[in-house]
Formats: C-alpha cells, sequence, structure tokens
C-alpha cells in the first residue's frame, strides 16, 4: 500500500506547495489590499508593508512554481524574522502569541528549499 502511495508523493508535494502559497498570497492581500478584511494597513514601506510585498511576489512564485526554492527560501526567512520580532516578544508559546502560522510557513517554505516544487510546476524539469 504504501508504496503506491509513494508514487503520487510528487503530486502531494505540490499540492502542499500550491495551498501553502495561496494561504500565503492571502496574508499579503491583507496587509497591502485590505483583503480579506483587515483591522490593520501598515504604512508604505514600512516593515510590514514589505512583508506584504514578500508574501505576495513570494506566494505568486511559490504556486506557480517558478523560481521556487529561492522563493521559499526569501520566504522562510521572512517568517523566521515576523515570529521573533513580532510574535515571540509577546509570550513564549506560539499559542498563546500568534505565531503558530509563521512558525508552520516558515518550515513548510523551509521543505520546499531542499524538496523543490514537486509536479506541475513551471520549473519543472
Amino acid at each position: 500500500m504504501f508504496d503506491r502511495l509513494s508514487a503520487y508523493a510528487p503530486q502531494a508535494l505540490a499540492v502542499l506547495r500550491i495551498v501553502t502559497a495561496l494561504l500565503f498570497i492571502a496574508h499579503g492581500t491583507q496587509k497591502l489590499l485590505g483583503f480579506p478584511a483587515a483591522e490593520f494597513a501598515p504604512p508604505m514601506f514600512s516593515i510590514f508593508w514589505f512583508a506584504g510585498v514578500i508574501e505576495i511576489v513570494t506566494g505568486i512564485l511559490v504556486a506557480i512554481g517558478l523560481f521556487t526554492r529561492p522563493a521559499a527560501f526569501l520566504a522562510s526567512g521572512t517568517m523566521a524574522v515576523a515570529y521573533w520580532m513580532a510574535h515571540a516578544p509577546a509570550n513564549f508559546f506560539p499559542t498563546n502569541n500568534g505565531g503558530d502560522a509563521a512558525i508552520l510557513f516558515c518550515f513548510v517554505f523551509l521543505y520546499l528549499v531542499f524538496a523543490g516544487p514537486g509536479a506541475w510546476s513551471v520549473d519543472k524539469k
């Protein structure tokens, strides 16, 4: 059974890549475009504004599978910085400081740096 499931590993990786990227894009559009509705709109050229730009651009690249590894590396680093700057000072526990999504994004993107895009990508060889 596991051998049959392993045959679909590239497609499962692609689904993980695409869904993660779409969620990441939503975080960026929330910051920059106010969609989905948000109470926080960062000032232009602030660190949060740049984070939104990175979330949208790297999210699009990762979603389509173009420059996946470098885009995922930048996205992973952005989320590590976001966690340590914005979330960790508030509370030690990620579930209490709201940083659990940042940690998950960081490590899923870091995994994509090493695993590559999987199936259904522009960069697929």
